[in-house]
């Protein structure tokens, strides 16, 4: 998947979509070669990347940084999507559209906005301006403080009416897919089948048109053990058993053999 329009084809089709985060030159290497459609350099650097508690510590410097890498290790093999950080969208239409300037001089094919109320010119703008935005709706992490926490959204009906008017809201701005995060399979089957836009699903069921995850929680490197994370891999023991194997034949003198060595 190499532009935009891969997502509409796959929406009508009835194909899924798979993404992935990345963040850095190595990871993005293999995921150019692996059968994901997407990649998404996600603010949830600042916490995997980082150890910061939350995405709201993620910046500009920091955005540009992680994606220059991912760019390079994807070498355009995969459409990029990049998260706009904590408040870039949010200043003044000048600044935000200097903000977006830089990720996609850094290699990002499109941007990701957080919520949609507060946005709409912005969003509107980009779009006429030629640059992708995939929106993102139900737990938004820059909102963590506001919304009291890490909670699923949607479970009441007002919370669930004002989801579905955001997506739709989303569609008519010209979003080419949005993001739905921690909420109600139920909820996001309902907006899945009213949107004419793909869905991309994380904790949010099966119903949705592609799902994302985190690279280290599939990885299992991370320890995040939210309900929606399938550990696809033990990637935390091979590591350690890697170590540990490495450092049991430099102590006994097994390597580095004649093999590893210069004449």
């Amino acid at each position: 998947m190499r532009n935009i329009h891969h997502f509409q084809k796959a929406k009508l089709e009835q194909t899924k979509i798979t993404l992935v985060t990345c963040y850095d030159y190595t990871s993005a290497q293999i995921i150019a070669n692996s059968e994901i459609d997407a990649v998404l350099v996600g603010d949830s650097a600042a916490m995997v990347m980082h150890g910061y508690p939350d995405t709201t510590y993620a910046t500009m410097d920091m955005m540009v940084l992680h994606t220059c890498a991912v760019a390079r290790g994807l070498n355009q093999k995969k459409f990029l999507i990049v998260d706009m950080p904590f408040l870039s969208y949010r200043k003044s239409l000048d600044q935000s559209l200097n903000a977006v300037e830089a990720l996609i001089q850094a290699g990002a094919q499109a941007v990701k906005i957080e919520g949609v109320r507060g946005n709409e010119m912005l969003i509107r703008h980009l779009v006429e301006s030629g640059i992708p935005v995939m929106g993102h709706l139900g737990l938004t992490l820059q909102h963590v403080h506001g919304l009291g926490g890490f909670k699923i959204q949607g479970r009441e009906k007002n919370s669930q009416n004002r989801l579905l008017e955001d997506a739709k809201s989303l569609e008519a701005l010209g979003a080419f897919s949005v993001v739905l995060e921690c909420m109600p399979v139920a909820l996001a089957q309902t907006v899945t089948n009213t949107l004419s836009i793909p869905t991309i699903g994380i904790g949010a069921g099966l119903h949705t048109d592609g799902q994302i995850l985190v690279l280290h929680d599939l990885l299992g490197l991370s320890t995040f053990n939210a309900k929606f994370v399938k550990k696809f891999m033990s990637g935390q023991h091979l590591c350690l058993e890697a170590l540990n194997q490495y450092v049991k034949e430099v102590k006994e003198k097994a390597y580095p053999t004649e093999e590893f060595s210069h004449e």
